[in-house]
């Protein structure tokens, strides 16, 4: 099982984001680094994955409008692929 932790209190940034999360993830050199492709990523996974949060309000306060975004998407791929599990406010 593939498991990427996205910790508010390291991501500061749009850009350490979607850096943790194609590195974590291993996505394709042609990542775009924006939500859509992150979405376009997360349900072509055929690798069981686990998404953790930690620090959300610091993610929150970080990202601003984007973390919610961020959460929204990764629900919504949740729901298409099977292999992704998302889990909140991970210790």
């Amino acid at each position: 099982m593939r498991i990427c932790i996205l910790d508010g209190e390291n991501i500061l940034n749009k850009e350490m984001l979607h850096d943790t999360l194609a590195a974590a993830l291993d996505f394709p050199d042609w990542y775009g680094r924006n939500l859509d492709a992150l979405y376009d990523c997360l349900t072509d996974l055929a690798e069981e994955t686990e998404i953790r949060f930690r620090n959300e309000q610091a993610l929150a306060e970080h990202l601003g409008n984007y973390a919610g975004a961020l959460k929204k998407v990764i629900c919504t791929a949740v729901e298409e692929n099977q292999n992704i599990q998302c889990i909140l406010n991970h210790a």
